[in-house]
């Protein structure tokens, strides 16, 4: 083969590549559909936020119910906002600041 055509080839191959790479770009996301929040606050056992990445373009919220079915909730909710914000506030309740340590004499 000529050193053209083996030029063309190896350029041809590098734009599929290219391509490839750029369909796939924030695509490998977790939630491909999401749920609004609907009066199951009680049976939420676990809450996983995950941002955006150069994976995944969005800010994912995952839920785990008591019954073990995981969905997505849609972080645009005001709903889910409203949930999110008061479990930081909880947490921040719980976490206290550190003790220092007693310098009492025995």
């Amino acid at each position: 083969m000529s050193t053209l055509i083996k030029a063309f080839l190896l350029l041809a191959v590098m734009v599929c590549i290219s391509q490839a790479q750029l369909k796939q770009s924030g695509q490998q996301c977790l939630c491909h559909r999401v749920r609004n929040l609907n009066g199951m606050k009680t049976d939420i056992k676990d809450i996983q936020i995950y941002p955006a990445t150069i994976f995944c373009n969005k800010v994912e919220i995952v839920v785990t119910l008591n019954s073990g079915l995981r969905y997505c909730l849609n972080p645009e909710q005001r709903n889910v906002k409203r949930l999110l914000t008061k479990i930081m506030d909880k947490k921040q309740k719980t976490t206290s600041s550190p003790v220092e340590p007693s310098t009492a004499a025995m």
